[in-house]
């Protein structure tokens, strides 16, 4: 797969391992995944959907995640800076940013020869997604934040099922990587919840790229970005919020609460959807996508 330098301001180069699906003549729309998710989370089936309907899509894994740049050695504690965020305290130092990755994805459309493109971004790519708009609105044919939130950490109200999940360490063996895959779906979607799919992505993730250490350091980047309220209140970018009734991780408030602060933006709650994006709900997905990216 290629790879694209898209950041040279720090001092280790940023590369981002990235492909592409569809005609190069189609509107773009490029997919961010979410916190430790690597870029194959968008699968290809879903992605070769969204290209059928007419875009040019690009996923890529975010830094720290999958085959991109990692940044070995590099400390934090995350603790420490989601302490200070939800005390509304000084952050301490971290590695980077939310903006560092939405800067990333703008190196990324650079490399492409891509002037503007749909950003579509899903959980702490949702986040991602909207750093970007806010801070590269020209950049930005549209806005779809996918079961994400605005920043405001009491609106998330995850169950505690789903964060002890989310923060649960996984084992550094593939076996017991493969079988720690079934705690996750503490937050999936309760209708279409499958072992067997879960085991499978776990080993295909394991075997791409096993790299728990960027975690902190992802954690850290969304809790020391703060609060995007005031920032989406003066949003001017067209946005479509997705979010699931049944998201036990990001609550489906955090999603209405991200719809109710951008001007103008859509909102769309999908029943029996949880924290995850399930095949038997890709068509209703792509067509609620595809309608509003591609609307004349």
């Amino acid at each position: 797969m290629p790879r694209a330098v898209v950041n040279h301001c720090e001092s280790l180069p940023i590369e981002l391992e990235y492909d592409t699906f569809g005609d190069r003549k189609n509107p773009a729309l490029l997919l961010i995944m979410g916190f430790g998710a690597q870029m194959v989370a968008w699968h290809e089936g879903f992605v070769n959907m969204l290209a059928d309907r007419g875009h040019f899509v690009v996923r890529f894994d975010n830094r720290d995640v999958g085959l991109s740049t990692k940044l070995d050695g590099v400390n934090v504690d995350p603790s420490a800076v989601v302490t200070a965020a939800l005390l509304e305290q000084p952050i301490p130092p971290v590695p980077y940013t939310l903006s560092d990755m939405a800067a990333d994805a703008v190196g990324l459309l650079d490399h492409l020869g891509i002037d503007k493109a749909h950003i579509m971004g899903a959980s702490m790519g949702g986040m991602i997604a909207q750093v970007f708009a806010i801070e590269h609105p020209t950049r930005t044919a549209s806005l779809v934040s996918v079961m994400s939130m605005s920043g405001e950490p009491e609106t998330m109200e995850s169950t505690p099922e789903a964060m002890t999940a989310l923060m649960s360490i996984p084992p550094t063996d593939r076996a017991g990587f493969i079988e720690h895959a079934l705690v996750y779906q503490a937050f999936q979607s309760k209708k279409y919840r499958d072992a067997k799919l879960s085991r499978e992505n776990a080993a295909r993730d394991f075997d791409r790229s096993f790299y728990p250490a960027g975690s902190p350091r992802q954690m850290a980047a969304i809790y020391a970005s703060g609060r995007r309220t005031e920032a989406l209140r003066a949003l001017n970018v067209r946005t479509l919020v997705l979010h699931g009734n049944d998201d036990t991780l990001i609550a489906p408030g955090a999603g209405k609460r991200t719809a109710e602060l951008i001007p103008g933006a859509q909102l769309v709650m999908v029943d029996d959807m949880g924290h995850d994006m399930p095949q038997p709900l890709w068509g209703q997905i792509v067509d609620i996508i595809t309608r509003f990216t591609l609307q004349k």
